[in-house]
Parts: structure tokens; sequence; C-alpha cells
């Protein structure tokens, strides 16, 4: 048999991307057609809101989330992918519990997922490419792609009301990626089931109260949007609700219950680098900008910046139980260069002279 299958057979290939999908690593795979209707009409509703905050990327591109086509000229399917990102002996739950520990978002605490998933799509691009000729884009977060609605639609899970992808059998720790084809591949047509039921574990547990309702998340008062995405000063209000958060917040997929069936992955790059799964907040607010940009090169954690991140460290020194080290890392940053460290610093060392 000729190892180069026929173009026309499609059925056949679609059967042999999901079998180098597994071989490559990634979770699960699926395909789907283009039309995003319902989700821009959701979109826009949550723009109109105002729930996008400072991240005017989110309306900049106009339709071009919804309409894949528009985005990638000749698209006709859109291939999704996932892939597990927890290690093992994950500790979200205890380090939110020991306030003087730094919280890093577990996705957070190894290597920059952005180049992994890209580099798995395009060997994946390249096998199929092998097959049958056809034009081709990758994207991972990095573009306007409305990515969970895409896998929602391929049957890699539903969106839940915490408004991540969840999926029965491996909960909401993982990425995804895409490949936008012009090849007419067979397409998923999964019956959407929501299993998320009465429950509202995710929306409870919030401790900004970032949630409206079901799928109605306000980032104006997310911790993740307000430690990586918010670049300015944080209203005070919502300070002593951040505890030791300082990039990203995984409340909402802790507290999942989902998430007892999660699918722990032996990928070496996610392993927690820098000890971001057990350091000190004093340590970590004592790094200069140097050792910032050396120990965070290569990782999402430099989305954030060097003066977010002093911001974001200075609330959870002012949410710490009082210290001899908490002062003093507080009090050597009280003169900092920026106004925003500088308030931020001051508000932290007022909490514990009030305390």
């Amino acid at each position: 048999m000729n190892n180069l299958l026929p173009e026309k057979d499609l059925s056949l290939l679609a059967e042999q991307i999901k079998l180098w999908s597994s071989e490559l690593g990634f979770s699960s795979m699926g395909i789907t057609d283009i039309d995003l209707s319902q989700d821009q009409r959701y979109l826009e509703k949550w723009l109109e809101k105002g729930y996008h905050g400072e991240m005017k990327y989110m309306e900049r591109h106009g339709k071009k989330r919804s309409r894949p086509a528009e985005l990638v000229q000749g698209t006709k399917r859109i291939i999704s992918l996932s892939l597990n990102y927890l290690p093992e002996n994950y500790n979200g739950l205890e380090l939110l519990e020991e306030d003087k520990k730094a919280f890093v978002s577990g996705y957070a605490r190894g290597r920059d997922y952005h180049k992994i998933m890209r580099s798995r799509l395009k060997k994946l691009v390249s096998k199929i490419k092998v097959h049958s000729s056809h034009e081709n884009r990758v994207f991972v977060d990095s573009a306007p792609v409305l990515e969970k609605a895409l896998a929602q639609k391929a049957g890699l899970g539903w969106i839940g009301k915490n408004t991540l992808l969840l999926n029965k059998n491996a909960g909401s720790y993982f990425f995804l990626g895409e490949i936008y084809t012009d090849l007419e591949l067979p397409i998923n047509e999964p019956k959407i089931v929501n299993h998320c039921g009465s429950c509202t574990s995710c929306m409870d547990v919030c401790p900004t109260k970032a949630f409206e309702g079901p799928n109605q998340l306000d980032a104006r008062k997310c911790i993740s949007y307000l430690t990586i995405e918010y670049k300015g000063s944080i209203k005070e209000e919502l300070r002593p609700m951040m505890g030791n958060r300082i990039f990203g917040c995984d409340d909402c997929q802790i507290f999942c219950p989902w998430n007892k069936f999660l699918k722990i992955t032996d990928e070496a790059d996610f392993k927690p680098r820098h000890n971001l799964d057990d350091i000190d907040l004093s340590n970590l607010f004592m790094w200069s900008e140097e050792e910032f940009l050396e120990k965070t090169q290569g990782s999402p954690i430099r989305r954030a910046g060097y003066e977010s991140w002093l911001r974001n460290i200075a609330i959870a020194l002012g949410n710490a139980e009082s210290s001899v080290e908490v002062l003093r890392a507080l009090h050597s940053k009280k003169d900092h260069s920026s106004e925003i460290v500088q308030e931020h610093v001051n508000w932290a060392i007022e909490q514990h002279i009030s305390k």
C-alpha cells in the first residue's frame, strides 16, 4: 500500500491526524467547521458590558474572532487540540493557606507554553503536508481566535460556568491550540452536553466575586486579569481579597469537582522553575529587575512585567501576617522609582500598622 494518502480520502487523513496528535503528546483532538455566529453574539454582549476592562485587543479585530475565514483566507476547518499541563504534586490549595508564600498559577510555574504548543502544532502540520498539500496557520493564544468556543464545537469539552473549557475525563488544566486549514476534513459533531448541573462552586469561591452569573466573568474584578493584564493601580477594596496570589488565580479550577479527574502531565518543561511552587514572598520581592528578567526568561510571567510583579507582591505582603522579614522587604522598596510600586508598598505597610 502506498504510504501517501490520496487527497480525496479525507476521512482516513482525519484518523491519521488523531493518531499523530497523540504521538506528539497532545491530550485530545477534534475537528470543527468555522461557524461561530452564536459565540459572536455572546462576545458582543460581553464587550458591551465592559467586562474586558483594558484588554482593548478583545474588540480591536472586529468580527475576525468569530469568522476564521476572515482571519485566514480560505479556512474551511479548524483542528483543535489540547495539552495537559499540571505536573505531579500541584500544591495550589496548600499555598493559598500559607500567606507568606507566593501563589503563582499552575500554568505559569514552568516554561512558556506558547513555544511548546506551537512547536508541536507545526510538527503536526508537517506530517499532514506529507500526505496532503494544504494551506494552514497555527495559533496558540496569539491571535483573535475564540479557542474555547472552537474546542467545544470540536468535542473537546464544554464551557463551564467559570468560562473555562471543562472535560469530564480531564478537568480543565490544559492548554488549547488550533490549526486553521483549507482541507475539508470530516468534522466532529458531538452532542455538546454541559455537565456543570446546579453546581456553583467556581462562582462561590471566587475571592473577588468576579462572576456576575454563570459564564459571566467581569475581568475587571478577576485576579488573573488584575495581576497579569492590568498595569495600573489596583482598587484598594480588591487588594485584601487577592491574598497571596501574585500571578494568576486557580481558585475556580482548584474547587471545580471535575478536576478530580484531571490528567497529570509528564512534560518536563511544565515543571516549576526557581521554586515557584514553594517560595517566600519576601524572597521574590527582593529580585532586582535584572534577576526578574533572567529568571522569567521563557516564562509566561514576563507578560506582567517587573513593575506589576512588584505591585502584586507588595499587595500579597500587605495581606501576610506581620513579621520582621515582611516589613523589611516592604521598606526596601518604599522609595522605588515607580509610583505604582510606591503606592502599593505604602498601602501594604499601612496594613501592618493597623493590625
